[in-house]
């Protein structure tokens, strides 16, 4: 295998050195009646609890299901330098009070 491509679908498809193709598997979706509710595991991780309900499957790009963009990279909105010197500065702050 050369390269997984992720299509807008979900489908994943594995290229081979030797020219060919094929779909390997699809991502799985899944959506709850109350999102808000769900319990954090781990740093990304979360578990349904009785309060967001049970999990609704879904596809990619279908009902209230968004769209895969295969290949791009989600990165942070905030310097962690800075907000690293903002929290010193913070409790310095708040030690001085």
């Amino acid at each position: 295998m050369t390269k997984l491509d992720i299509s807008e679908n979900g489908f994943l498809t594995a290229n081979y050195s030797n020219g060919k193709n094929s779909t390997i598997g699809k991502i799985a979706l899944a959506d709850f009646a109350n999102v808000e509710a769900l319990k954090p595991n781990g740093s990304s991780g979360w578990i349904a609890t009785s309060e967001s309900g049970e999990p609704i499957p879904g596809e990619a790009g279908t009902g209230r299901f968004g769209g895969i963009e295969g290949g791009a990279l989600e990165s942070s909105n905030v310097e962690l330098t800075q907000e690293l010197v903002n929290l010193i500065t913070a409790q310095r702050n708040f030690q001085a009070n």
